[in-house]
């Protein structure tokens, strides 16, 4: 995110800026969305945007996977939700919505949504926060430009995507790390003491330096990308090196064992990684119908071992999956994401904001099938409006 959005949402935050998101205390939806710039021109105006956007927010809630059924969920509703919504005598149509979400900042939006999730979750944050950056391509909306490419940081404990980035077209993620953990920085009030988990593709040196300059964690996987690294991980003394942790899961007709093995490195001759102060190795032995696999996976953590023991390096690597099953597969299964053909403006990206906001909203109400609880919320849109809407952070 620019500079000038950053501060856009300062001035607009109901907060001192740096303040974690659990110490404001709740509010709700259509407070939390009055922060939202209006693209629109002054004259004319008929729908207050907060309105507008808190019930296409409600719209995903209750499962709308399209504009077209956002707006068939809003004409569904009756006068007394119109007005709880803010809306007087009559509410937009289909035409109103679509031309008013392709031209929000995709980023903003993200930035007001997350703030307001986490204002709701009553729990204190965990002792250490791990964060999971992970892309996905919506396959669906094609804009003039290319494909729509989106990385988005994911809080694995709460399930609130706390920032997301379009990926410049003709590039990939790596240039939009950076900014992506800039912005989850504005949200958290920082980035001390958090551990940013990503695929290999993400085991740059620059990323290294970006997060540690932060105060934060790196914890990557090393593959053929970074092959020096790679070759110096793999002769490490494994054989000598006693498994620090080891668990099994059954389940699905699928036995696997994952074993842990942890080296400090952060010595003079360790391997050429900045702030690498652990290499790991992670072997993963499966057996589906009588055959047996086995898969080795290497990864350095920036972390000492008086900070992540070979049971919170294991934990952690298997958090970062959390965002492709319990984010990405959800928006694509739940939502059907890549079947949505927005291509105009910011229409896809504002649509999986949309989306993450459902997910991370029904997470935080203690609901496990994303599918069940929108099914529920379509239901109950008077509960789920009035849940919304209310200061205090309450269930449906």
């Amino acid at each position: 995110m620019s500079s000038s959005l950053i501060d856009v949402i300062r001035q607009h935050a109901p907060a001192p800026s740096g303040t974690a998101p659990a110490v404001r205390g709740s509010y709700g939806l259509l407070a939390a969305l009055a922060r939202v710039p209006d693209p629109r021109d002054p004259r004319g105006i008929r729908y207050p945007l907060a309105s507008v956007l808190a019930v296409a927010v409600c719209a995903v809630m209750a499962g709308a996977s399209t504009f077209a059924a956002i707006a068939d969920w809003i004409d569904d509703l009756d006068p007394p939700a119109w007005g709880r919504l803010g809306f007087t005598g009559r509410v937009p149509v289909l035409t109103t919505v679509w031309r008013l979400l392709v031209r929000v900042d995709a980023e903003t939006l993200t930035a007001v949504l997350a703030d307001w999730l986490c204002s709701r979750l009553s729990a204190p944050p965990p002792v250490r926060r791990v964060i999971a950056v992970d892309g996905k391509v919506v396959r669906g909306a094609v804009l003039p430009e290319g494909r729509v490419h989106l990385l988005s940081a994911y809080d694995t404990s709460t399930g609130v995507v706390l920032a997301q980035v379009q990926v410049a077209a003709k590039s990939n993620e790596i240039p939009a790390f950076a900014p992506l953990l800039e912005q989850v920085a504005a949200r958290l009030g920082g980035l001390a003491g958090v551990v940013i988990v990503a695929d290999a593709l993400h085991t740059q040196v620059a990323h290294a330096r970006t997060v540690a300059a932060a105060g934060g964690h790196l914890y990557v996987s090393v593959k053929a990308n970074q092959p020096t690294l790679f070759a110096q991980l793999k002769r490490l003394p494994w054989a000598d090196v006693p498994v620090g942790d080891q668990h099994r899961d059954t389940g699905h007709g699928r036995r696997e064992t994952r074993t842990v093995k942890a080296l400090t490195v952060q010595t003079p001759g360790g391997i050429g990684f900045p702030h690498a102060q652990q290499a790991v190795r992670i072997t993963r032995t499966r057996t589906v119908a009588g055959k047996r696999t086995r898969e080795t996976v290497y990864l350095v953590a920036s972390l000492p071992a008086a900070h992540a023991q070979p049971a919170d390096l294991q934990k952690w690597a298997r958090l970062e999956w959390h965002i492709e099953n319990r984010l990405h597969w959800a928006r694509d299964v739940t939502f059907r994401e890549d079947d949505h053909r927005a291509r105009t403006g910011n229409g896809p990206a504002v649509a999986a904001v949309l989306r993450n906001t459902a997910i991370g909203f029904h997470r935080g109400n203690g609901q496990t099938n994303i599918a069940k609880a929108t099914r529920r919320a379509n239901r109950r849109p008077h509960d789920l409006i009035a849940t919304v809407t209310s200061s205090y952070p309450t269930t449906q």
